[in-house]
């Protein structure tokens, strides 16, 4: 993990380098890091667009050679093959965002540790932005509860955008659940990992939009092959 954090916590000093501000520079590192996944997400999006699409020749073979697992698995990496698809693309991108996320929150709640432990950023882990007096401490109230919210925001966004519009009760009851989880936890996090959680849901929820408009136009895109 700390492999990772560290070149992480250089990008984040350069940021605070050129801005003057550790607050900011969280900002602004939590919207590069989002930029630099983006590619991530839609090429989960397009894996599962596809996955979806040769889905019912997926259970076609599966029914035909449920009693030979052998020449299920064999006629299914045919398929596969034939039509352009990996198993592990879906995979990857999700591996590599968890690869990221975890170094991010060591980074951001040890941040000398992996920014350098001058007695300038010191100063600057410590430093006041806006109502909350240091960074380096929680923010009781005000930011917490901010951070609950966009994630609740964030799940129902995600529940409107789905399919069939519809939600397994454990996704139901993890909306109301894991916000509350954030508003607890960020009671107790250094401020500034709560400043990257609050931003970094908050630009997932613009890129949710973006990623819903390459669903309807890949949706339509296979509409239109079926059609022909």
């Amino acid at each position: 993990m700390g492999l990772l954090a560290r070149p992480l916590g250089m990008l984040l000093k350069a940021i605070y380098d050129v801005v003057g501000s550790y607050g900011v520079a969280i900002i602004i590192f939590t919207l590069i890091a989002k930029i630099c996944m983006y590619p991530l997400y839609t090429r989960q999006i397009k894996s599962t667009a596809q996955m979806s699409e040769i889905q019912p020749k997926v259970m076609e073979i599966q029914q035909r050679y449920k009693d030979d697992k052998e020449k299920q698995n064999e006629k299914l990496m045919e398929l596969y093959e034939k039509e352009g698809y990996n198993p592990m693309g879906g995979c990857l991108p999700m591996t590599i965002q968890m690869m990221i996320i975890f170094p991010l929150f060591a980074l951001l709640r040890n941040p000398i540790q992996y920014m350098g432990g001058s007695q300038e950023m010191l100063l600057a882990v410590h430093e006041n932005f806006l109502w909350i007096g240091d960074l380096s401490q929680p923010d009781l109230w005000i930011l917490p509860i901010a951070a609950g919210i966009t994630t609740f925001l964030s799940f129902w966004q995600t529940s409107k955008q789905s399919a069939a519009g519809a939600e397994m009760p454990s996704q139901k009851i993890m909306q109301y659940l894991f916000p509350v989880m954030i508003v607890y936890m960020g009671r107790s996090f250094p401020a500034g990992v709560t400043i990257y959680w609050f931003f970094n849901t908050l630009f997932q929820m613009v890129i949710n939009l973006r990623t819903q408009q390459l669903r309807r136009k890949m949706a339509a895109k296979n509409a239109r092959v079926k059609k022909k």
